[in-house]
């Protein structure tokens, strides 16, 4: 997807929004299907075996004792592992079992929204067969100020398309008529698209969840446990990074691992080089991880909120021409998250010292079409390229402006 489609109003007028200066793209994935992918690949290593349906009941790190329970036949079975990898998710049993070996800094919070998922299916094209009923190339978004909607492309030509909004606009819809009133003042365009049957099918069928934030720290224990993922670092889902913070997660341990130089021991033994990858992973880690999450949050506003707003979109546009003029020099957040291995923290602090001179600028050119306009209209309408004149040289002398600032 090579940007937001933005349906504003209550007829849907559509805006396109990329998310980057030369055609950067974000993927659509099927989560279920990557995580299918990942365990066959998984199963095909000589040295790995995938067990299904365990629950951990008790983990001793000191000693790499696991037990668990098998969900079908409630039977307790002991594993013993040298080192404990944490991956379950953001209600984390190995997370628990850590909290009694560390002093762990543990913050849970939920954010007052939910979400329901509903649907788009497949429109019949003139040729008969299945095709989009929105363009695939866009994560739409239907922008509502305190709440809004999104929709995902799939490989079956559908969108999963998901509201969100605070539980007390959940709780006002109690029957059809209620949810039939509330999508035509608000999300009119997607009513066709949808099909009323199938909204309201899916509406009161599907569960209202809840959108958890957890930050942990340390992340590990000696040389026995370490926690990566959901476990260590549960987000809100809104700048599409919860899976891709969570692969990065195992890319910097791992190199880590070479860093350390950390090598296979006998069983029992006590590594040192390990300890001290893992004890770096955590002091390393820490900040990216804060700060993605803050990041996540942050960026649920500029999507149900923002990116309609005049002086965001003038900021935007200030971004991307300067971007273009000196690429190294002024880089967009979304650039730096999306499209880079730079470290979330770092994107964060180089957003927030751009953010001054940005707004300023945004604000400079846009008085400039103001008063162009004004001038316009003053002196004879049809003398555009007065206009056009004035807001060149207004963003000229922005662009002076920042180049000093950033040199």
């Amino acid at each position: 997807m090579r940007g937001r489609m933005l349906h504003i109003g209550k007829d849907g007028h559509l805006v396109s929004q990329n998310y980057g200066v030369h055609g950067e793209c974000i993927n659509s994935v099927d989560r279920a299907k990557l995580n299918e992918d990942l365990i066959t690949a998984a199963e095909a290593l000589s040295n790995v075996k995938v067990t299904f349906n365990h629950a951990l009941r008790k983990a001793d790190l000191d000693k790499g004792i696991l037990e668990l329970e098998n969900k079908n036949t409630k039977e307790i079975i002991k594993a013993e592992a040298d080192l404990i990898i944490g991956c379950d998710g953001a209600y984390s049993s190995v997370r628990n079992s850590l909290m009694r070996y560390v002093r762990m800094d543990f913050e849970q919070g939920y954010i007052p929204h939910g979400y329901c998922e509903l649907s788009i299916p497949p429109k019949i094209g003139t040729n008969g067969k299945q095709e989009f009923a929105m363009d695939p190339e866009h994560l739409h978004i239907w922008p509502r100020h305190k709440f809004m909607m999104i929709a995902l492309p799939n490989p079956d030509k559908s969108f999963t398309v998901t509201l969100f909004m605070p539980f007390a606009n959940f709780e006002k819809i109690h029957n059809e008529k209620d949810l039939l009133e509330f999508f035509e003042t608000y999300f009119a365009d997607a009513i066709p698209l949808m099909g009323k049957d199938l909204l309201i099918k899916e509406y009161f069928k599907n569960p209202k969840g809840s959108l958890v934030m957890i930050k942990a720290n340390p992340y590990h224990y000696k040389d026995r446990c370490i926690i990566l993922g959901d476990a260590a670092h549960s987000m809100v889902p809104f700048y599409g990074q919860g899976m891709n913070c969570g692969f990065e997660d195992v890319r910097i341990l791992d190199s880590l691992f070479s860093e350390f130089d950390v090598k296979a021991t006998v069983q029992g033994d006590s590594d040192k080089s390990l300890q001290r990858a893992l004890q770096a992973y955590t002091d390393r880690r820490a900040k990216d991880l804060k700060a993605i999450c803050e990041l996540a949050l942050l960026n649920y506003t500029e999507m149900r909120h923002g990116v309609t707003s005049p002086t965001y979109l003038m900021r935007k546009k200030v971004e991307s021409w300067l971007h273009l003029l000196v690429p190294t020099k002024v880089i967009p957040l979304y650039t730096m998250v999306s499209f880079s291995n730079r470290p979330y923290s770092e994107a964060y602090a180089r957003h927030k010292a751009q953010g001054f001179w940005l707004g300023a600028a945004g604000t400079t050119v846009g008085l400039g079409a103001a008063v162009g306009l004004a001038l316009a209209g003053w002196k004879e309408r049809r003398h555009l390229k007065d206009m056009a004149e004035l807001l060149k040289v207004s963003f000229l002398t922005v662009v002076q402006s920042a180049m000093k600032l950033i040199q």
